[in-house]
């Protein structure tokens, strides 16, 4: 066994082997406890859960390696998943712990005095929720995958296991406290190998400052700045200027809308403030949630760049062009060798000069002068971008210890959201349809067995299509967004502001903008119905007006919005004691009416 694989062992077997301990010792004893922790939870403690569930694996694993490949237009994710977290603290989060209740549905089936509102809500939480937790289960598969050197699939199955052990036993309770220890391992993760990097490339420590500071490899090349160097390494190779923009500007915009007030939809995000004790709890917590964020959303940028530039610098050793002067150097890298196992990473010597040529031979200009190189074609022939946290460290020749360090981290973010996304699936299931419409005698036993075996069915799904994901981690997270921006984020809205919204615009809105956001995904990503074949629709020249399927849930949302206001106001208004009720929800202090605990 080598160095790394005992670190690896030793690093990441011991914080799974936490996570799962701290779940027997605070396993839930009651259905308050299952849902949402006997609402006992500190605000700076829920502060540190909430954000280990909101850094899931898109932020941890995906986000950085989509800013490496895409570069400027990845800052749609970092501005729509940041400025929604403020969104949802302010205009949902207080409101929706002022009314009291445990779950979304719960809060629109009585806001909208409807039964049938409540179960078009549990069917739109079921389809965000799985949505959501297979970039979760893809990034957990990523995660395995390296620490056994095994394939994808087998990854995926490791961790629905260690997934099913410890979020099904102990609910709401058992997350929030593993969800803090998640969030001390992810975070010390992700900035220490960025420190360590940016000390190497940089004049600076500080990840945060990195991209502007003067890169130092080499000692020759004029004081160009971090960002300027891989700008000039890029764009040497036929790709695009990393600081450029590729994607038009309608689609970024919808993008960014979509992810933001998707972000204030989330069921999984939401249940979180009703843990505190009171509305003030609610608040303060959300800020605590957001400074513990920032830490890892203003070190995502340098990450990615510097992921990209080592990546390329690895593997167009030497100036470009020139042939390999000796085997130590025309070698295939060591962590090259070691991510091909998991199927994540391949490559083909094209022209067996014992080099893996990194270009854009798609660049009809470039293509030209890599053929006087003697070039026959990019020979790096798959990269998942989901692997570039884990490898950056490997790529940096860093430590063995920092490279499973990042390797925990990246299933700690995994394991934590996934299971706060499924524990929000058990809730819809067993709380909102079981309990709350089908049989509402049921016992307290019932209903916590009832949502175990939610979560448990959950969880298979999700691992299944985690391993036949329609894209990468964040950009299937991104789908989920845009669901949730599409059904869920108007129907609160509107709830909470609009005393004339009634059940009929609710329904109807709902089932508007969920079917259209759907159908438009299925149409253009295919899902994983069509795994192995090429859909000709999947490709940008052929979205509408160029939006991808990733930002339609801005338009989804505005249908939604539309529906739910012309046919609010076309129909009878909601009875008076609900209309009393919205005003009571912004009120600085409820009203009898308002249910408190």
């Amino acid at each position: 066994m080598t160095s790394l694989q005992i670190w690896l062992w030793l690093i990441v077997g011991g914080s799974v082997a936490v996570y799962i301990a701290i779940a027997f010792w605070s396993r839930a004893g009651s259905t308050r406890d299952f849902y949402v922790a006997g609402q006992r939870v500190h605000p700076i403690a829920n502060g540190l859960a909430t954000a280990a569930d909101w850094i899931s694996a898109a932020s941890f694993i995906s986000m950085a390696g989509l800013i490496a490949f895409a570069g400027y237009d990845a800052s749609a994710y970092l501005l729509g998943w940041t400025g929604g977290y403020v969104l949802l603290a302010l205009l949902l989060a207080p409101y929706l712990r002022k009314f009291g209740k445990f779950t979304v549905p719960e809060f629109i089936g009585e806001r909208y005095y409807s039964q049938t509102a409540r179960l078009v809500a549990v069917i739109c939480l079921v389809v965000i929720s799985v949505t959501y937790v297979i970039g979760q289960m893809k990034g957990v598969g990523v995660a395995f995958s390296r620490l056994f050197e095994v394939d994808l699939e087998i990854g995926v199955y490791i961790g629905m296991g260690i997934v099913l052990l410890y979020a099904v036993m102990g609910g709401m309770k058992a997350i929030t406290y593993t969800q803090i220890a998640q969030y001390c391992v992810l975070v010390f993760a992700y900035t220490v190998p960025a420190v360590f990097i940016s000390l190497q490339l940089t004049d600076t420590g500080v990840p945060q400052l990195s991209l502007g500071a003067e890169y130092l490899r080499d000692g020759a090349d004029g004081g160009l700045s971090l960002l300027n160097k891989l700008d000039e390494v890029v764009t040497d190779l036929g790709f695009s200027a990393f600081t450029a923009q590729k994607d038009n500007t309608l689609n970024l915009f919808l993008l960014t809308l979509s992810l933001m007030i998707g972000t204030a939809g989330l069921p999984h995000i939401i249940v979180r403030f009703f843990t505190v004790r009171r509305v003030a709890d609610a608040r303060s917590s959300a800020g605590w949630a957001l400074l513990f964020i920032a830490v890892l959303y203003t070190t995502a940028p340098t990450i990615g760049a510097m992921a990209r530039l080592n990546l390329t610098q690895t593997i167009q050793t030497g100036p470009v062009g020139e042939p390999a002067a000796n085997v130590e150097i025309a070698r295939v890298p060591d962590w090259m060798n070691r991510w091909r196992t998991t199927g994540l990473l391949e490559w083909q010597d094209r022209n067996g000069d014992g080099r893996i040529q990194y270009y854009n031979d798609q660049n009809p200009a470039f293509a030209v002068q890599a053929a006087g190189f003697g070039w026959k074609g990019n020979e790096l022939t798959a990269i998942d971008n989901d692997i570039m946290v884990l490898a950056n460290p490997e790529i940096a020749h860093l430590p063995d210890w920092v490279i499973a360090l990042v390797a925990a981290g990246g299933l700690a973010a995994a394991l934590s959201t996934a299971a706060g996304v499924l524990l929000a699936i058990a809730a819809a299931i067993s709380h909102d349809l079981l309990k709350g419409m089908i049989l509402p005698a049921c016992s307290e036993r019932t209903e916590l067995l009832a949502g175990r075996i939610a979560m448990a069915a959950a969880i298979f799904v999700a691992g299944y299509l985690g391993i036949n994901p329609p894209g990468f981690a964040a950009e299937v997270v991104a789908l989920a967004f845009g669901l949730a921006a599409a059904s869920l984020f108007p129907t609160l809205m509107l709830g909470i502001f609009d005393r004339r919204a009634n059940r009929i615009g609710a329904i109807l809105g709902m089932l508007a903008g969920l079917l259209s956001t759907l159908t438009y995904i299925f149409w253009f990503k295919g899902w994983f119905f069509v795994k192995g074949t090429e859909m000709a629709a999947n490709l940008p020249d052929n979205w509408f007006l160029g939006i991808s399927p990733e930002a339609f849930g801005a338009l989804g949302a505005a249908i939604n919005f539309g529906v739910a206001y012309a046919v609010s106001r076309l129909s009878a208004e909601p009875p008076q004691a609900i209309q009393q009720l919205v005003d009571e929800i912004r009120l600085p202090k409820a009203s009898h009416s308002v249910v408190q605990s």
